[in-house]
C-alpha cells in the first residue's frame, strides 16, 4: 500500500516520531532525494527525511522525476493548474513553469508523460503533511543523456538560486549496492563532474531515477550544499533505499 491510501494522521504520525529520534534542524534543507514510491517499507525513512523540513520555508516546491522513452518531449513539465490528493488541492506555480519553459528549447509545457502512476502525487502526500501552504511544480526527464541533465542542473541552479524553493529528486538505489553509492560519493565529493557523466552514460547503474539522482548532485555542488544520507548514519531504522537523502546549507549567525 502507497502513501495515497494513508491519512494525514498516520503521517503526521510518522513525522513526529522522525523528528523525536533526530535533533532539531539547524540547516536549511534545499533539495531532497526521496524514494520514487513511498509505502508501507520505506515510511520511515521517508519521514526522517522529510521530518528534516521546516514548515514555512518554502513557497514552492519543484519535484523531479525520470521517465526515460516515455515522450517526445526531453523535459516536459505538466500544464495542470493544480493537483488534487486525499490531502487536499495544490496549485502549480505557473509562473516559474513559464520561466523554465523560456530557459531552453528542451523544455516544453506538455502532458505526454503525465499519468497517475508520477511519483509526484507520492511526495505531495508527504509535503502536504511536512509544510504549510506550497506551489508545486513538476519536471519530468524522459531522455537521460548527459547533456540533457546537465542541461536541467543548470537552469535548475539559475531559477532557483535565489528563491524559497525546495527541490525533491525521485530516486532509488537498494540496500544491497553500497559499493556503487560509496564510488559516486566519491565522484562527487571530489568535484569529477566528468566521472559522474561517465558514470550516468555508462548504462551500468542500478539507481532508478537515475538521471533525477545526477541532476541533484549537479546542483548541490554548484549551491555548496552538504549531502546527508542517512543510512549511513542513522542505526534505528534498515533503510530500504540507499539514496534517501537530503542536502543543507547552513545558517549564517546573526550577531
Amino acid at each position: 500500500m502507497n502513501i495515497t491510501s494513508f491519512k494525514r494522521e498516520q503521517i503526521e504520525e510518522g513525522l513526529m516520531k522522525a523528528r523525536n529520534h533526530t535533533p532539531e534542524p539547524d540547516e536549511t534543507v534545499r533539495l531532497m532525494f526521496s524514494p520514487f514510491e513511498i509505502n508501507n517499507h520505506n515510511f520511515d525513512e521517508a519521514c526522517l527525511i522529510y521530518s528534516r523540513l521546516e514548515k514555512n520555508n518554502y513557497d514552492t516546491v519543484v519535484v523531479v522525476e525520470s521517465h526515460p522513452g516515455s515522450a517526445s518531449k526531453k523535459l516536459p513539465m505538466p500544464s495542470f493548474k493544480f493537483l488534487k490528493t486525499p490531502l487536499g488541492d495544490v496549485n502549480a506555480n505557473d509562473k516559474l513553469r513559464n520561466d523554465f519553459a523560456d530557459e531552453d528549447d528542451d523544455f516544453f509545457i506538455d502532458d505526454e508523460a503525465f499519468d497517475d502512476d508520477v511519483s509526484l502525487y507520492n511526495q505531495l502526500m508527504m509535503l502536504q503533511t511536512a509544510l504549510d501552504g506550497f506551489e508545486i511544480l513538476s519536471i519530468q526527464i524522459t531522455d537521460e543523456n548527459s547533456f540533457i541533465v546537465r542541461e536541467l542542473a543548470f537552469a535548475i541552479e539559475e531559477i532557483l538560486a535565489s528563491k524559497n524553493a525546495l527541490v525533491v529528486f525521485c530516486c532509488d538505489l537498494d540496500a544491497s549496492h553500497t559499493e556503487e553509492l560509496n564510488r559516486v560519493k566519491h565522484l562527487f565529493d571530489t568535484g569529477n563532474e566528468s566521472g559522474l557523466m561517465n558514470y550516468l552514460n555508462g548504462g551500468n547503474s542500478n539507481i532508478k531515477g537515475v538521471s533525477s539522482f545526477v541532476t541533484g548532485l549537479l546542483v548541490a555542488k554548484k549551491w555548496g550544499l552538504k549531502i546527508h544520507f542517512p543510512a549511513f548514519s542513522e542505526n534505528e531504522i534498515e533503510f530500504k533505499n540507499l539514496i534517501s537523502g537530503y542536502a543543507v546549507m547552513k545558517l549564517q549567525p546573526v550577531f
